[in-house]
């Protein structure tokens, strides 16, 4: 009898312990579970917040952006206009408020005409300084005054294109008119001379359409 007493005694004992141990166990792994699940979560969330961080500072700058294109848009507004002599046709045309206007050659004296505006201030000018726009009116054949840049048109450097102004045959280029100067130009006849008008950079290509999309003159 004694002997079955130790035997379950021992048998008890022993399964307490395999319970203890095996609940020990259970509690580590789900412990280490929680552990993990918890590194998990505050790892996702701190993804989250940091893309949304991301997202909301790249939404701020874009409307920042939009806010600053915008305004600078209405700056130029109202534009003022530009009128060129009366004995060259009276050219004339809309530009925007914060350009300056320098002419170089008032063609007081029969020659030709040249006159550059630019945000601002005009720059000294040269023929490598990069102007908003060039106006020049020579009295030269069109033809000549189109030739010049053939080469160019044939090298690929400038794209050729017709446009027209009141009636008025002309031509449109853009490109790579030389090293420094990328940007657009129309060249035109009015009576017995010839327009030219030139944006030296792309940056200026929108204000560029909209003036020559103003130009009259005097037939």
């Amino acid at each position: 009898m004694r002997g079955m007493n130790r035997n379950s005694q021992t048998g008890a004992a022993n399964i307490w312990l395999i319970m203890t141990i095996v609940l020990s166990v259970t509690t580590i792994i789900a412990a280490g579970f929680l552990v993990w699940a918890l590194m998990n979560y505050f790892d996702q969330k701190d993804n989250v917040d940091s893309k949304v961080s991301i997202a909301v500072a790249e939404a701020v700058k874009e409307q920042a952006d939009k806010d600053a294109a915008y305004f600078e848009q209405e700056e130029k507004k109202p534009n003022r206009e530009f009128v060129g002599p009366d004995e060259y046709g009276r050219l004339m045309f809309d530009y925007p408020k914060t350009w300056s206007v320098y002419v170089e050659d008032d063609a007081s004296d029969g020659g030709e005409f040249t006159a550059y505006l630019n945000p601002v201030s005009v720059p000294p000018v040269s023929s490598d300084t990069q102007m908003a726009l060039r106006v020049t009116i020579e009295t030269r054949k069109y033809e000549d005054v189109v030739d010049r840049y053939q080469s160019k048109v044939r090298t690929g450097d400038l794209r050729s294109s017709p446009v027209e102004f009141d009636g008025q045959a002309g031509v449109r280029l853009d490109g790579l008119f030389t090293r420094d100067i990328r940007g657009s130009a129309v060249v035109f006849p009015i009576r017995d001379k010839v327009v030219t008008l030139r944006t030296d950079a792309d940056t200026f290509g929108e204000d560029f359409d909209a003036i020559i999309g103003s130009v009259s003159f005097n037939k």
